[in-house]
């Protein structure tokens, strides 16, 4: 649900508060290992509708491309929060999406064009196939990536990935779990989608009237603090994210439920999810249906790179060698 979802994480940080050019590289040859590309740093690429977007190439081992969430969050959030220890055994390829971060603004924010700017992207860098690393609404994304480019997905890593925005399920289990931060009882709850969000945002009032609103997203409000510090730090624009949560009617393809395309989807998957992670739902991953998949169930929210970094980093390490044992 991108409208919840995003709400959660602007209110979030105010929550915290009141509590305290262009890359030269541009290689022609196909391969398997970042390393074998000379260009390491930041930069800034071109696309096809001539749109500048950010990106930066980090680390050393496989190349791994990031998928931030948001909508416009930008990537810098996940590679300072600690997501950059990935970078010892990976070659991190982290990126801005459109209208996001410190990426250009554009007229064009539909999937397409997304999916469009990451194969730019991957030819720029002369990769032949890449794992697939996204958070949140970056699992939407990266979901649709995979479908549509099987051939360059090496594998797929969903990391507290929402693969349906308005799932009438998690909305519920939202809604009571706000109650029971109020200690208040849990009425019926209507199943018309319609009538959830304002029952939802009521509660978010009262949540934020208590200093509570971060707990959708994790129990520890310096998670949240640290994320301000980056944002503060590193400014950016969310002009993606506006123009998807004020335009429904105009971008219907973030609006549609994924999981059930997951089921055709055979790239080797691991899915990450968080015991208490109420940004998308504590169980929104069992709708998840992808062949080949590995769950792992982490402690922590939403933020699992940072919160239990050391289980994060490990389980995304195993998985990737596991994969390169086994091909």
């Amino acid at each position: 649900m991108v409208l919840l979802i995003s709400i959660l994480a602007l209110v979030s940080c105010q929550d915290a508060k009141n509590k305290k050019e262009n890359a030269t590289s541009d290689s022609k040859a196909k391969v398997e290992n970042v390393d074998d590309v000379a260009f390491r740093g930041e930069g800034f690429l071109t696309t096809q509708d001539s749109v500048k977007i950010r990106y930066k190439v980090s680390g050393r081992g496989l190349p791994c491309l990031y998928i931030h969430g948001g909508p416009g969050q930008g990537f810098d959030s996940f590679e300072l929060m600690k997501g950059n220890g990935l970078e010892q055994n990976l070659t991190m390829i982290y990126y801005d999406q459109r209208g996001s971060g410190k990426s250009e603004k554009a007229d064009n924010y539909h999937m397409d064009r997304l999916l469009s700017d990451i194969e730019t992207l991957r030819q720029h860098l002369g990769i032949q196939k890449f794992y697939v690393l996204a958070h949140s609404f970056g699992g939407i994304i990266a979901t649709a990536y995979a479908k549509k480019y099987p051939e360059r997905v090496e594998g797929l890593i969903l990391a507290n990935c929402t693969l349906h925005f308005f799932n009438v399920e998690n909305t519920k289990e939202q809604i009571s779990f706000a109650d029971s931060l109020l200690h208040k009882k849990t009425e019926t709850i209507t199943v018309d989608k319609d009538s959830l969000l304002p029952i939802f945002l009521n509660l978010r009032t009262a949540l934020s009237q208590k200093k509570l609103g971060y707990r959708f997203i994790t129990d520890d409000v310096n998670s949240i603090i640290k994320m301000e510090e980056i944002d503060s730090l590193h400014p950016r624009i969310s002009d993606f994210g506006m123009d998807v949560i004020m335009k429904p009617n105009k971008y219907p393809e973030y609006y549609k439920d994924y999981a059930p395309l997951t089921k055709e989807i055979n790239a080797p998957t691991l899915v990450i999810t968080g015991k208490d992670d109420h940004a998308v739902g504590t169980q929104h991953y069992r709708t998840f249906q992808f062949p080949n998949q590995t769950t792992k169930v982490l402690d922590g929210g939403h933020l699992l790179y940072y919160e239990d970094n050391a289980d994060f980093i490990q389980t995304v390490w195993d998985f990737v060698d596991h994969q390169s044992v086994t091909q």
